[in-house]
């Protein structure tokens, strides 16, 4: 048999492999890569766009990390679209649609050529244990890998099974199989296994749609890029647009009469599909009173033919499918290149691991992305950029990397997983976020850019870039509070033409800019400092100005909470010896083991009163190790 060694081993070369495999090589630590088959490195498996509503937040975040899926889709994009721009800067977030065949060669590329990474085309069979710490692993080819760390990120192929109506077959993705010999191995482990379902829509053949009778979605102008490492979108790439066709009720009929045939209605698939993306099937029984459903006709690429009709994900058998796409504006003469499918995977309850994403019956073994029960590229890239990490910090030594919910969407992605479970396909949205005024998707940079810069993922000279930026953001903010204007200026003027009040005495310029319809550009002539500065930047001093007190009271909750989630509860802590909590809470709290009060606060179940004993017990404990401590050191 042969035998490897390596720091660290990355499982599955998917967008959360893909992110894991390079921070830890990144930081230092001799990474392997082990995916069956390595021309599929960075596929996107389902719909060719990344980000998207609360989804671009964590984007941003793995950019300022120093990740490589915003620059990914900087370089590969076909469209580029701010969704939610009429409304707040909070809930706006980036949406690109990316050429899939690009996207995944420029991952390739990247990955290939990333120093202290090796990647190995092999199926893992086994997870080696010993003394409840990860040893190594062995492979189906025949290899066996010592290593202190391995990060489990195996996407739908976790005991993968694809279903197209009555006909079932083991995958991960539509002719690639599952892997079956690792999910026997992790319940040796220990850990349970339940299973999800996820899907796909049939792919189309563009030259048959007839797009004339269609609503043309196009890029916006200029496109706005995900990476703050990229200056702009190059002219030259070509931007194309999507486009937009409905249901009818003669889609809707064709589906309710062979709703027999769906897998997830037949009592074939027991799973637990994902609800805010659910298959076409799903969206008719659930919306039974709507007569129609959005499509968005997104093109797959500029060399290529197909587009990803967003919108009817289904499993029905082929010859439903062809009826169902032909009942559809645009299509009635459209040709299905490939059709949609159902798919089960096998996952990990979340709840089995730390806030680090190592799992708690394993030391050293990691888990991210669909494994862990989410859904979407970027919360398994995120979850791959904070296991990597982790996994990194874990072989060096050094403290662990957890991300707090005031601090960073993924912050809260991981809090949710580990804290509170699901019991259904996870999808980040901005309404799970409590504090999304304070970590918005334009100050990503700002929020990540020192963990990226200290972990070594973040050059020196890009960090220095975002420190000048917000310095040069936070001495604006500063000038415009402390710079007053006198009523009778040219600024009345303006403020006029703009149906805005005239200025009745001395008022700053912040105090001006808050005004609803008074933009930066307005005051800019009279003394404003970033006349010169992108719009990006702009935005966000007219945000941090316009909501300040919103802003403010934000911060001033953040500090409230702020003092439980900085106590620490042992990780060895008999919850049986603390009277007061009922069995109940006791059980709960050794199931979740939370790793501070704050997490101990968010587990369903648990009471005020329970924290409030459990925050007067950890408090009694720290005293006693305290008087402990200094009777040793007396005795010594």
């Amino acid at each position: 048999m042969n035998k490897l060694e390596f720091q660290c081993v990355v499982i599955g070369g998917g967008h959360a492999g893909v992110e894991a495999a390079l921070a830890s090589a990144r930081m230092g630590v001799k990474t392997a890569m082990v995916s069956l088959f390595t021309d599929t490195i960075g596929q996107m498996s389902c719909n060719p766009a990344i980000g998207g509503v609360g989804k671009g937040q964590i984007v941003k975040e793995i950019d300022a990390l120093g990740g490589e899926m915003g620059l990914a889709a900087d370089r590969t994009g076909i469209q580029f679209r701010q969704l939610n721009a009429s409304k707040g800067q909070a809930v706006r977030s980036s949406r690109c649609q990316s050429d899939r065949k690009r996207y995944k060669l420029y991952i390739q590329s990247v990955v290939f050529n990333q120093k202290n990474l090796t990647v190995i085309p092999d199926e893992v069979s086994e997870i080696c244990v010993a003394g409840g710490k990860v040893t190594g692993l062995k492979t189906v080819a025949g290899l066996e890998i010592q290593t202190p760390t391995v990060v489990i990120t195996t996407g739908t192929f976790l005991g993968g099974r694809i279903h197209m109506g009555p006909q079932i077959t083991s995958g991960g993705r539509i002719g690639e199989p599952a892997s079956i010999k690792l999910v026997d191995n992790i319940r040796d482990l220990g850990f349970p296994v339940v299973f999800f379902k996820t899907g796909t829509p049939p792919r189309i053949d563009g030259k048959t749609i007839d797009f004339s009778q269609l609503e043309a979605q196009h890029s916006d102008d200029p496109p706005v890029p995900f990476s703050f490492r990229t200056p702009e979108i190059p002219k030259e790439q070509k931007l194309v647009p999507c486009h937009i066709t409905h249901t009818s009720e003669l889609t809707h009929e064709i589906i309710r009469q062979n709703m027999h045939l769906s897998p997830m209605y037949s009592g074939q698939i027991q799973a637990t599909g994902v609800r805010y993306c659910p298959s076409i099937e799903d969206k008719i029984k659930r919306f039974s009173d709507r007569g129609s459903h959005h499509v968005f006709l997104e093109p797959e690429g500029l060399d290529t033919d197909e587009y990803y009709p967003n919108g009817i994900s289904t499993g029905l058998p082929v010859e439903v499918q062809e009826q169902m796409v032909h009942s559809i504006k645009g299509m009635e003469h459209a040709k299905i290149v490939r059709a949609g499918y159902s798919i089960e995977h096998g996952v990990i309850p979340p709840t089995e691991l730390f806030p680090t994403l190592e799992t708690k019956k394993v030391q050293g073994l990691f888990l991210a992305g669909q494994i862990n029960g989410t859904t979407g590229y970027e919360e398994a890239a995120g979850q791959g950029m904070v296991a990597g990490i982790n996994a990194a910090l874990n072989v060096k030594n050094l403290p662990p990397f957890i991300l707090r919910r005031d601090e960073a969407y993924l912050g809260v992605l991981i809090d949710d997983l580990t804290t509170k479970g699901t019991d259904e396909p996870y999808r980040m949205f901005t309404s799970r976020v409590e504090y999304r005024l304070i970590i918005r998707e334009d100050n990503a940079d700002r929020r990540m850019c020192r963990y990226g810069h200290e972990f070594g993922l973040l050059s020196t000279e890009d960090y220095d870039r975002i420190i000048s930026k917000y310095r040069s953001i936070d001495e604006e903010i500063e000038h415009l509070r402390t710079t007053r204007m006198m009523p009778g200026s040219e600024l009345d003027r303006i403020l006029v033409e703009n149906n805005s009040s005239p200025l009745r005495q001395p008022s700053t310029l912040s105090a001006i800019l808050k005004r609803p319809e008074v933009k930066y550009h307005m005051i800019a002539p009279f003394d404003g400092k970033l006349k010169n500065f992108p719009q990006q930047v702009i935005d966000q001093v007219e945000y941090e100005i316009k909501y300040e007190g919103f802003i403010e009271r934000q911060h001033k909750s953040v500090e409230r909470f702020r003092h439980i989630e900085n106590i620490k509860i042992p990780k060895d802590l008999d919850y049986t010896i603390i009277s007061g909590l009922s069995k109940e809470i006791q059980q709960k709290l050794a199931r979740f083991s939370p790793l501070t009060l704050g997490q101990a606060n968010r587990i369903s179940g648990v009471t005020p009163a329970a924290i409030t004993i459990l925050m007067i017990y950890l408090r009694k404990l720290s005293l006693e190790r305290k008087a402990q401590r200094k009777n040793e050191e007396k005795a010594l």
